[in-house]
C-alpha cells in the first residue's frame, strides 16, 4: 500500500468471539459452504498491517483491534469447537492485537448519528433497525468510524497511535505453523524418519533443502549463488501444504536472499509463469529501490518447470498481495 493512511473494518464475532479475542486473531473461511464467494470473507486477504478493527458481539461493540499483518491461509482453529461445524477447514487467519473497551458500546444508543455513514454496499448494520447483520468482515468508510471513535473517551488517540507504528507479528502466524507440526509429530502412521525430514522442511533444511538445490542453483532475483547466504522457501507456504509430499518437493521452493525470501513469504513479490517480477502494490517502490529491486522495467528471473508453475499458481493466489 502506497500511503500510510489508515483503514477501517468491522467484525461480527458473535460464534467465535471468545475463541479470537482470547487467541489474538480473526479467521474465516476462505469461500461460502458450496463453494460460493463471499465478500467479507474476501476482505480478509484486504486488510493490512496496522488497520484498525471494531469487535462487535452481543450487540456491542467491545474490542478495538489492531491488524498485526495482512492475511494468511490457515486451518479452522480447534478452540472453535461446534461453532465452526458448518464452515470449510480450510480460511483465512489474520492476527490481530486486542484492546478491550472499558465499557461495551451499543451503536443502537447513538444510530442516528450512524445511519448516515453505513456504507452503500454490504454494510455491517440494518440500516433500519441498526441491528448487527450475519456478516463476517466488512470495510467501514472513514466517517463511520469516526463517529464511533468519538464515543470511546479519547481512547482511540492511543490506538490510532500504537496503529501508525505496528509492525509485522510473525508470533501469531507461527502458531499455525507449530500446530500443523504438533499434528505430524503424533502421526505415528508416518515413518519416524519421514516425521523428522517434513518437521526440518519446515525451516528450510533437511530432505527440502536438498531437493531444492538439484533444481535451483541462487536466487533468481539477486544472483546469489553461495548456498551460505540463501535461504530455502516454499513456493506454497509449508502449512498449507495437502501432504508431506508436497513439504519435501523440490519444486515447490526457490533458493532466496533473505531479504528475497521475507518479501515473498509475506507476499510483497510474486512471479508470472513467463518469469516476470511481480511487486504488490502494498509495498512502497522507494523502500524496494533501498533493497535494490527496480519495478522498472519489470525483471524476469527465468523460466520455470510446469510443477513449478502450478505451486506459483497457489501463492499468487493465496499469498501475493493485490490491491485493495
Amino acid at each position: 500500500m502506497q500511503s500510510n493512511a489508515i483503514v477501517f473494518w468491522w467484525v461480527n464475532q458473535n460464534q467465535t468471539s471468545k475463541q479470537e479475542i482470547s487467541g489474538g486473531y480473526m479467521w474465516s473461511p476462505k469461500c461460502n459452504k458450496n463453494g460460493g464467494y463471499n465478500q467479507f470473507y474476501e476482505n480478509m486477504r484486504l486488510v493490512d498491517n496496522g488497520d484498525i478493527v471494531f469487535s462487535y458481539y452481543d450487540q456491542h461493540i467491545q474490542h478495538l483491534g489492531i491488524v498485526q499483518r495482512s492475511g494468511v491461509s490457515g486451518s479452522k482453529p480447534s478452540d472453535f469447537g461446534k461453532a465452526g461445524n458448518n464452515w470449510n477447514n480450510e480460511g483465512w487467519f489474520v492476527p490481530v492485537k486486542w484492546h478491550k473497551l472499558p465499557s461495551p458500546l451499543s451503536p443502537k444508543r447513538f444510530f442516528d448519528q450512524l445511519k448516515p455513514t453505513l456504507p452503500e454496499k454490504y454494510s455491517p448494520l440494518n440500516r433500519d433497525t441498526g441491528n448487527g447483520l450475519q456478516n463476517y468482515l466488512s470495510a467501514i468508510p472513514e466517517r463511520m468510524a469516526k463517529v464511533l471513535l468519538n464515543q470511546l473517551g479519547g481512547l482511540e488517540v492511543s490506538i490510532i497511535e500504537q496503529a501508525q507504528i505496528s509492525g509485522d507479528n510473525e508470533d501469531s502466524v507461527k502458531l499455525l505453523d507449530d500446530t500443523v507440526e504438533q499434528e505430524i509429530i503424533n502421526n505415528t502412521a508416518i515413518d519416524e524418519t519421514e516425521r523428522k525430514a517434513v518437521v526440518s522442511s519446515r525451516r528450510g533444511q533437511g530432505r527440502f533443502r536438498q531437493n531444492l538445490a538439484s533444481i535451483e542453483k541462487g536466487c533468481r532475483v539477486t544472483g546469489v549463488t553461495d548456498p551460505r547466504l540463501l535461504r530455502a522457501s516454499h513456493i506454497k507456504p509449508w502449512r498449507s501444504c495437502a501432504d508431506n509430499h508436497e513439504r519435501l518437493d523440490g519444486y515447490n521452493g526457490f533458493l532466496l536472499a533473505p531479504h528475497i525470501d521475507l518479501l515473498f513469504d509475506r507476499g510483497y513479490i510474486s512471479f508470472s509463469d513467463n518469469g516476470d517480477l511481480m511487486i504488490s502494490p502494498r509495498i512502497k517502490s522507494e523502500q524496494l529501490s533501498l533493497l535494490n529491486i527496480s519495478s522498472n522495467p519489470t525483471l524476469n528471473v527465468g523460466v520455470f518447470s510446469d510443477k513449478q508453475k502450478e505451486y506459483l499458481k497457489f501463492h499468487r493466489t493465496e499469498v501475493f498481495l493485490d490491491e485493495r
